[in-house]
């Protein structure tokens, strides 16, 4: 989604007792195209906080009654998430930079540039923009279910994943066999709960397996049961996860990893719906709902010979594709968040979320691992923050990402030129002649750059030519 698109028509409210003020900042974004509350007071902006929530609050630190910072305060209690950006007189910028500690996502200070207050509002929206508008209109909710309950793991802003979640609702009503494709770590498995919960098998169970982690020997065990003596070690019947799952879904992850040999065995479940345990002579009916997942290429497989083309068109009755992560970075900011939330819970700490340019640094990111290494990445993070709000430098860390040396542009260009001259005497076995050709020096030039950096010739050439040159 572009910025403009994210931004357009967003809802801002500002706050402060300075009529003038208050008067020219809301000319001015509703110049730029946002929604303007402007009011007077804490208190006020408190009220319509809970009735007409903002995307942004932008307030003066210096208000009647209570402050702009403890504003900040109870709106950190409420919606932890919500940018605010305070306005200070320079007097107060101690306390706007300790707010800022603390989860303020930036202040100005008076007079301020109002293009730069509009640059911070962008940014704000860019990196905590709420989640998309849902067509809840399209289909109807499975009875005595809420509209959003089967979708609570799912958090996402992103049109793509908007356009996705649409689609699996549509499915989720029917019974038909989906093949939910991704890279790993996209989420196939949560994607398939939310389709179980959409589903008219939502009150039944839902299971998962990961048919790539199993050894052979014992997935079909696993899947269809068996017998008391089947096998060695097989001292007393046990059903599989086909009968486990009676009555609701079935979810085979990786299920491009199957062997050859039980594809043969699982094509004949699905078509006969019946499950025949290890050991036993006679099958068992079963009703189960089929969702499988897998990160390989099935085409592929299949033109190799090792997936099943008859399976694959029993599996592949509707197909749903998982976006990678960095094809959904609106949603970067949001996972975080949640992430932050569900952790914090686990750890015991008052995390409120991530420093401006922490989450700027997620945002932007590779995520080779999509949101299976976001989630760790928020993890570790939280592990070892000592502070409310995370630092970029716990986010390079976790990302394993360098953190970059500030240099001045004179330091810059003397490291460079110093190992630009290491390198060169390491090429030539320090003879400097070759050396000065190669930069395109003379000697005498040559030799100046070498003494202002301490280097020697000598350093560089071989025992041998040390000897010839006595």
């Amino acid at each position: 989604m572009s910025k403009l698109s994210a931004s357009h028509g967003a809802h801002i409210l500002v706050v402060d007792d300075d009529e003038d003020i208050l008067r020219l900042l809301t000319m001015r974004l509703h110049a730029r195209g946002f929604r303007v509350t402007s009011v007077a007071s804490a208190e006020q902006a408190l009220a319509h906080l809970s009735v007409d929530p903002p995307r942004v609050v932008v307030s003066d630190i210096r208000l009647p009654g209570r402050d702009g910072l403890s504003l900040f305060e109870e709106m950190r209690r409420t919606r932890p998430t919500l940018p605010v950006i305070l306005l200070t007189a320079h007097g107060n910028i101690p306390d706007a930079v300790d707010a800022t500690s603390r989860g303020v996502f930036g202040y100005l200070t008076k007079p301020f540039d109002s293009q730069v207050l509009l640059e911070k509002i962008d940014q704000a929206l860019q990196l905590s923009a709420p989640s998309l508008p849902r067509d809840e209109s399209a289909i109807p909710a499975p009875a005595g279910k809420s509209d959003d309950a089967w979708q609570s793991g799912m958090v996402y802003r992103s049109s793509c994943m908007a356009d996705l979640m649409n689609e699996a609702r549509m499915v989720a009503v029917s019974d038909a066999s989906v093949l939910i494709r991704g890279e790993s770590g996209t989420g196939k498995e949560v994607l398939a709960r939310a389709i179980h919960l959409a589903s008219p098998r939502a009150r039944g169970p839902f299971i998962a397996i990961n048919c790539g982690a199993i050894p052979e020997a014992l997935l079909e065990s696993e899947l269809f049961g068996h017998i008391k003596g089947a096998f060695t070690g097989a001292g007393n019947a046990r059903g599989g996860l086909f009968q486990a799952a009676n009555g609701g879904t079935l979810f085979l992850d990786e299920i491009g990893d199957m062997p050859l040999a039980l594809q043969v065995k699982l094509l004949r479940v699905l078509q006969e719906r019946m499950v025949r345990p290890v050991g036993a002579t006679q099958a068992q009916a079963v009703d189960v709902r089929l969702l499988s997942a897998t990160h390989r290429d099935l085409d592929a497989a299949m033109a190799q010979e090792q997936f099943r083309e008859d399976l694959y068109y029993r599996l592949d009755v509707v197909s749903l594709t998982l976006p990678r992560l960095d094809q959904r970075r609106e949603d970067i900011p949001l996972l975080a968040a949640h992430f932050v939330q569900l952790i914090t819970v686990k750890y015991g700490k008052s995390i409120t979320g991530f420093a401006p340019d922490a989450l700027e640094a997620l945002a932007t990111a590779a995520w080779p691992g999509n949101v299976r290494q976001l989630f760790n990445v928020v993890e570790q993070c939280c592990a070892l923050t000592s502070t409310p709000l995370i630092p970029q430098a716990l986010v390079q860390r976790a990302l394993r990402v360098p953190t970059m040396e500030a240099l001045s542009y004179a330091e810059a260009r003397q490291r460079f030129e110093r190992n630009y001259l290491v390198q060169l005497l390491k090429l030539t076995d320090g003879n400097v002649a070759d050396a000065a050709r190669i930069a395109d020096r003379n000697r005498t030039e040559f030799y100046r750059l070498l003494q202002k950096h301490d280097l020697s010739p000598a350093m560089f050439r071989t025992e041998a030519e040390t000897i010839a040159d006595r």
